[in-house]
């Protein structure tokens, strides 16, 4: 069993042993003892964070020209209306209930992931550095760890991004440690790692962005990222009370839906839809309201803190208008640790061991984390 201090190094990939005395860790680590008997995402419900810099810390300079979006090209309005926002079947988490009905005012959303054509140019026209791409802060890590935590070497504290990497035969699914790798060099520009490119790949969806990342992005484009009931009224499509963006169907039922991990997760992939990473935007069939990709290839930011307990809130109230989540995060998988939301899976969701296509299914990390599957979409009123 991990305890707080090896989650947190594992994107440090760093094999170290140590004993937690404190007791508020203790507690935390039988809290996460408990969470590992539950349904995981592909990602597990406790991905390690990076923990660099604050959330609110990006390298856009305040004179860097915000562009103006009145045309809302590569968007769709997405009627307001009212809906039922939580989780559909037996699949559904804990933190997907209870059900509750949420109205929201009208708003354009990006029909596709920003791709990385699309992020490119944003770097382009402003200098960007992703978190992804900046050595670890040290000062900033430590603050978050047991105060006897030694210093890891100058090596370990450079840039770098979790990376997949399928095991050689059937694991414990319990370890993720075991399919996600530390790689230096990975980032937007090198997703597998420092000797892989994007070279062809403009109209894939760009990954290795964090929460920071795509806000800074959004400012840039003039829009903003989706609350997490914004995100979910959107993939739903118009319909009401379905388990995935599509309705009902079995996500391989008669065609393949979206981009998935086929086969055996994490060691097996058959590859039966076409692809074994993320696939070209538009590359599955699109909703009923025309956007691609809201269930599978990538997992999407939301603007919203995560909260376990959040839906809990809703219990008395008869209808939520335009909630913005809650006003305070907490993960019982990691108490000290500011989250936001995901949603929409990636191409590693396994209906064996995730359904994270699922439409109410919800998935958290910190602001700074990255992964080889983690991009964005942009909303705009």
């Amino acid at each position: 069993m991990k305890n707080n201090f090896s989650i947190i190094f594992l994107w440090l990939n760093v094999l170290i042993t140590v004993n937690v005395s404190v007791a508020q860790q203790k507690s935390t680590m039988k809290v996460v003892s408990k969470k590992t008997t539950t349904k995981k995402m592909c990602c597990t419900t406790a991905i390690p964070n990076r923990l660099l810099i604050n959330s609110s810390n990006t390298n856009i300079s305040n004179s860097v020209k915000i562009t103006d979006n009145k045309t809302h090209e590569g968007m769709v309005w997405i009627p307001g209306g009212i809906f039922s926002m939580g989780g559909d079947n037996d699949q559904a988490r804990q933190d997907e209930f209870p059900k509750h009905q949420v109205k929201l005012n009208g708003f354009f959303i990006d029909i596709t992931e920003v791709t990385n054509a699309q992020f490119a140019k944003f770097v382009a026209a402003t200098g960007y550095v992703t978190t992804a791409e900046k050595d670890i802060d040290w000062d900033e890590l430590k603050k978050q760890l047991p105060s006897d935590t030694p210093k890891p070497g100058a090596e370990i504290l450079k840039a770098a991004s979790l990376v997949f990497v399928p095991t050689s035969g059937e694991v414990s699914l319990q370890d993720y440690s075991q399919w996600w790798n530390w790689s230096h060099g990975a980032s937007w520009k090198h997703p597998q790692g420092k000797d892989s490119n994007i070279d062809g790949k403009e109209n894939y969806p760009v990954v290795h962005i964090s929460w920071d990342d795509a806000n800074a992005y959004c400012k840039w484009a003039g829009k903003r990222l989706p609350t997490e009931a914004e995100w979910e009224f959107a993939a739903r499509g118009g319909l009401q009370k379905k388990v995935y963006s599509w309705g009902n169907k079995k996500v391989d039922e008669d065609k393949f839906y979206c981009n998935y991990f086929q086969g055996n997760f994490p060691y097996k992939n058959e590859v039966s839809d076409g692809f074994i990473g993320s696939a070209p935007v538009k590359s599955f069939p699109a909703n009923n309201y025309g956007l691609y990709d809201m269930s599978g290839n990538v997992w999407e930011w939301c603007a919203d803190k995560y909260n376990n307990l959040y839906y809990d809130s809703f219990k008395k109230v008869k209808v939520a208008i335009n909630p913005i989540g809650p006003a305070k995060s907490y993960d019982p998988d990691e108490p000290l640790v500011e989250k936001r939301v995901m949603r929409g899976g990636s191409f590693l969701c396994n209906e064996s061991y995730c359904s994270g296509y699922r439409v109410s299914a919800r998935m958290k990390s910190s602001a700074d984390s990255s992964m080889e599957h983690l991009g964005f979409r942009c909303v705009s009123n």
